[in-house]
């Protein structure tokens, strides 16, 4: 009686019907085959129909985006990646939107330095959805980044002062006086 209890509180709080259903793809392989086929293609064909290297040739395009989808599943790498990368690009983008949201709250959205720092922040955490991205997957050793973060923040820290400079240092912009012409021009 317990587990029947618990199975549906837990069936029941964490999805239901929908995390079964969820569940049982990730066990038929949608999440680490299809889904990643999938994207792999889609990317591949865009780029070759826009770029026209073979001109409009749909069929041609379509076996070398279905080639290179399936290579690209030959080993785990693609479906690792996939499943470690998109999760956090998903939470960055949390990020970014609560940010956007307190900048619109707080700020004037169509302040230079606004922009620029919003930019900043986008770029730093697509950074670091990369480096621990990497990281999971073995492509780097992560005691480079411990053993010089002061450095890289003092050159950060340099860069945003040089840029901040140049952003503020242009031609003044100096505002015409404008007299509003009820009925005519003055002096007529």
């Amino acid at each position: 009686m317990l587990e029947s209890l618990l199975s549906f509180q837990f069936g029941g709080f964490y999805g239901g019907n929908i995390g079964s259903l969820l569940a049982t793809w990730e066990q038929a392989g949608v999440f680490s085959y299809v889904l990643p086929f999938l994207l792999m293609f889609s990317i591949v064909f865009g780029i070759l129909m826009k770029t026209q290297i073979f001109k409009d040739n749909k069929g041609l395009n379509a076996i070398i985006a279905l080639v290179i989808g399936l290579l690209a599943l030959q080993f785990e790498l693609v479906p690792i990646f996939f499943s470690e990368i998109f999760p956090r690009v998903g939470v960055a983008l949390s990020v970014i939107l609560v940010l956007l949201i307190l900048v619109g709250l707080f700020f004037d959205p169509n302040n230079k330095f606004v922009g620029y720092g919003l930019l900043g922040v986008g770029v730093i955490i697509f950074l670091v959805v990369l480096t621990k991205t990497a990281g999971y997957l073995g492509w780097y050793t992560p005691y480079w980044w411990y053993a010089n973060w002061q450095e890289i923040l003092i050159y950060g820290g340099i860069f945003a002062i040089i840029a901040a400079i140049i952003a503020s240092v242009g031609p003044s912009k100096t505002i015409p006086n404008y007299r509003p012409i009820l009925f005519g021009e003055p002096g007529k």
